[in-house]
């Protein structure tokens, strides 16, 4: 039997288990049928929701930094966590602190980031130089300004009162005191190219995900608008868009530099070296769809993959699509429905891998 070399890299499987668990499990069903392979487990993020959990998987010496009393996304107290890597970088993901999840309820005029600048300040407060942040999954639509407050602006009104929380006051924008606290190398990922403002914009494009309404959208966007006008800068650079408008912010206001965070992730996490060794790679996610090849995680792996003459296959809750350069393998396939393969993803992981393995190998 001829050994094989096999990178295993999925993104998480959003709602069910983290991109490193899903790695595990659908190792330990390929180890079953052929235990001499050389087996590298990577997961992956793009930015979004298990970033941290993905860096940390594959970063030694790195440190979870909890900040307690961190205001959520509907001002109800939080818990944040910021990632510090052995070389002194710093790892936060919007998503953790300021994520559409820790809504009571959907608010999309008035949900805030203000728990992401806290969670910078914390950063920057212990020597950080350079962080990076995840956008994605956020809950508001306040362009940032929530996180810049929290960072030392102040955005006043004509009468120069401070403005409340939230995305729609920004229309009463007049005026900008302060200075923020900011690292000295700020690096933005995400995986969206939509401006800030307009029908492709931050509120036309993911306000409905928040629970906006169409005239919402339009306050939203209006009121964005009066933030950019007052703040400056551009306001049409690719991901500017992403998470409410926190690109355009974070950029503005921090400096920031927004970058694909498929590839950002892919880097920081090896992936881009160990694939030019793979006989096999090995992708997943929890919907794979005719999207999934364009810019998003599984997509940025295997093209690598193709790069350099991998074998490709995905592991899928629902696969959607199955192109004839792929083998792909089902969940829901395999348990027969979909509640059972939620119910039970690590028992349906592990029977994929070994399936891999013996179509594969």
């Amino acid at each position: 039997m001829t050994e094989r070399s096999v990178v295993i890299a999925p993104d998480s499987f959003k709602g069910s288990l983290a991109a490193a668990d899903v790695a595990a499990a659908i190792a330990q069903g390929w180890r079953e049928v052929r235990a001499r392979d050389s087996l590298v487990l990577l997961p992956q993020a793009d930015g979004g929701e298990g970033t941290m959990d993905a860096v940390e998987a594959t970063q030694a010496g790195s440190t979870r930094h909890w900040v307690d009393g961190v205001t959520g996304p509907d001002g109800r107290p939080v818990r944040g966590c910021w990632l510090e890597l052995a070389d002194g970088t710093a790892v936060t993901e919007l998503a953790q602190m300021s994520g559409l999840p820790l809504m009571q309820a959907p608010d999309p005029l008035n949900a805030t980031s203000f728990g992401l600048g806290q969670v910078i300040d914390d950063a920057v407060s212990h020597g950080v130089k350079h962080l990076i942040v995840g956008l994605g999954g956020s809950a508001s639509t306040d362009g940032a300004a929530g996180a810049l407050v929290a960072l030392g602006l102040e955005l006043l009104d004509v009468s120069g009162r401070p403005l409340p929380p939230g995305g729609s006051a920004l229309d009463r924008l007049a005026s900008i005191r302060g200075a923020v606290r900011r690292p000295e190398r700020l690096t933005i990922l995400t995986d969206v190219t939509s401006p800030l403002l307009g029908p492709t914009g931050a509120a036309a494009v993911f306000g409905p995900q928040k629970g906006a309404l169409p005239a919402e959208v339009a306050v939203l966007d209006a009121a964005l608008a009066r933030l950019a006008t007052v703040l400056g800068g551009p306001t049409d650079l690719p991901g500017m868009g992403a998470a409410g408008g926190c690109g355009y912010g974070l950029v503005t206001g921090l400096g920031g530099t927004l970058v694909p965070g498929a590839a950002y992730i892919s880097r920081l996490t090896g992936y881009d070296d160990a694939v030019r060794s793979a006989d096999i790679v090995i992708s997943g996610e929890g919907r794979f769809d005719s999207t999934s090849l364009q810019g998003k995680v599984v997509g940025h792996v295997l093209g690598l993959a193709a790069r350099h003459g991998a074998r490709r296959a995905v592991v899928a809750g629902q696969v959607a699509v199955r192109p004839d350069d792929l083998w792909t393998e089902s969940l829901v396939g395999l348990a027969g429905a979909v509640p059972p393969a939620m119910a039970h993803p690590h028992r349906w992981l592990v029977e994929a891998g070994r399936r891999a393995a013996a179509a594969l190998g």
